[in-house]
């Protein structure tokens, strides 16, 4: 059997420890135990100072569930869905293709939140996360139309080169009603039902779509339940996911537009993030005067958030931002 350096440096070392002092011998099985957990490709020590893909799934869905009830707010069909999503796709050993989940709504709402504490949640140790966690930013990175084909193939070679060194890996697309229509489908040979593409295994990837498209529909509907005196929490899940997919398939400023995605069912799901109500606001403010250390004044925290409850202009039921712009209202208020 092949041994690595380390290993056979931590072989040999009860042979060299007889002729030393106990102190010293102390140290140098120490220093090899310490050099053989850094270049072992499993150990738990280089995860914890170096850079390394958690092959172990350690993700923990209560701890997470926990995250999102603390910290999200107003949004409890989408919350329940990322976990049911998540747990699906942890729990088997080798999941038949990558989790794929399109987040749509207004802005503010907490998708890109969302998708963070997913993120920090999805590596053990608090390890850096730069080298699985991939951000693309439509504006920032696919920003010329004329260059698709050339993002196409720069696209494909990142997803694969990043899934080849950690089949964990997070892919995070924003903006993507600014997506150049067909650029998101070159990626669809890795969202399918394939056992493995050139030696490549993608079904532990996770994809992650941010969507400003279809957040009308989304508002639409719960507006329409409000007014019928009916409870958010109880629209329908399924419907609201079908809605959404007919929606940005035909929505033109949509980077699912017409998309082979749509077509071929490699979504996984829509999630729908709902607009924000005078009372999910007023939680966003609190816990923003928190963060910024300041004392929990109700008064001021009625003030920003009925400021910024105006959808629809009668109703005043919503608000269009979100919470959005709750951290510059709260520097600007204290």
């Amino acid at each position: 059997m092949k041994l690595t350096n380390a290993a056979a440096f931590f072989i040999f070392v009860p042979t060299l420890t007889p002729a030393l002092d106990p102190f010293s011998a102390s140290i140098l099985t120490g220093g090899a135990a310490v050099a053989w957990q850094l270049l072992s490709p499993q150990s738990w020590l280089k995860c914890r100072f170096l850079e390394c893909c958690n092959m172990r799934d350690t993700l923990n869905l209560s701890v997470l569930k926990m995250d999102l009830d603390r910290k999200v707010f107003g949004q409890h069909l989408a919350i329940q869905i990322v976990l049911r999503a998540l747990s699906a796709n942890m729990h088997s050993e080798r999941p038949r293709k990558p989790l794929v989940m399109s987040f749509h709504g207004w802005t503010g709402t907490g998708k890109t939140f969302v998708s963070s504490i997913i993120a920090e949640n999805l590596y053990q140790f608090n390890i850096p996360r730069r080298r699985f966690v991939h951000h693309f930013n439509t504006v920032l990175h696919f920003p010329y139309l004329s260059h698709v084909h050339l993002y196409k193939e720069q696209l494909q070679n990142w997803i694969r080169g990043n899934v080849s060194a950690c089949p964990r890996s997070l892919f995070i697309f924003s903006e993507m009603d600014q997506m150049p229509h067909g650029l998101i489908d070159s990626i669809m040979p890795f969202l399918g039902y394939h056992e493995e593409i050139d030696g490549i295994y993608y079904g532990k990837a996770i994809f992650i779509f941010l969507n400003n498209a279809g957040g009308d529909k989304v508002t639409e509907i719960a507006l329409d339940y409000w007014r019928s005196l009916k409870r958010r929490e109880d629209i329908p899940v399924k419907k609201l996911q079908s809605l959404l997919s007919e929606e940005i398939f035909r929505n033109k400023n949509s980077g699912f537009f017409h998309s082979q995605l749509i077509q071929k069912n490699l979504i996984d799901y829509f999630i729908p993030f709902l607009p924000l109500e005078y009372k999910h606001v007023r939680e966003c403010v609190r816990q923003e005067l928190r963060v910024q250390g300041h004392p929990e004044n109700e008064d001021l925290i009625a003030e920003i958030a009925l400021a910024m409850t105006d959808y629809p202009s009668e109703e005043r039921l919503y608000s269009s931002k979100g919470c959005k712009t709750v951290e510059s209202r709260v520097t600007l208020s204290t």
